[in-house]
């Protein structure tokens, strides 16, 4: 893979190498849209007895592409700004590789998707959920039950990250 670099008056190229992540960048035609009947968009009601209902509904696609996906992430985190941080420090705003699979981590390949949600951990609870971490709606649903059941406590590994640029943006 080629990155271009541009400067004033000077353009000059890279060699990237793909990572276990897949490409670092991708054009709109490399990007792989899937759209798997069970793609579902939930959404976190609060009930007059303050507790959480999760709504499903449809949803038409699967993003690939980083950019699509940062559209869906800051849209659906909307109220809760530095979870759309968190995407994009934990998996750069990508859920889905360049074959179609699931991102999974790095460092540990529990963590999955936008979120980095660690299946390890927290399958059992998404599945009595009935969200699969898997279909980004999900995990973004499952993300935003940890907010709010845990703070901001289960991504606090990536928080060197996410606290800068917060601070830069006060």
């Amino acid at each position: 893979m080629i990155l271009a670099l541009f400067t004033t008056g000077v353009v000059s190229a890279a060699a990237v190498p793909e990572t276990a992540y897949g490409h670092i960048a991708m054009t709109r035609e490399e990007a792989p849209i899937a759209t798997p009947e069970s793609a579902k968009l939930t959404v976190a009601v609060k009930t007059p007895s303050k507790k959480t209902a999760y709504a499903t509904t449809k949803a038409y696609s699967t993003p690939g592409a980083s950019a699509e996906t940062e559209s869906i992430v800051r849209s659906y985190f909307n109220d809760i700004p530095v979870m759309a941080e968190i995407a994009r420090c934990e998996s750069g705003f990508r859920h889905t590789l360049s074959d179609g699979s699931t991102l999974t981590g790095r460092v540990d390949s529990a963590d999955t998707g936008v979120m980095q949600i660690n299946k390890r951990y927290h399958q059992r609870t998404a599945n009595a959920m009935d969200l699969n971490l898997e279909n980004i709606y999900d995990n973004m649903a499952y993300a935003r039950h940890l907010y709010e059941t845990q703070g901001l406590q289960p991504w606090r590994a990536s928080s060197a990250c996410w606290n800068r640029t917060l601070a830069a943006n006060i």
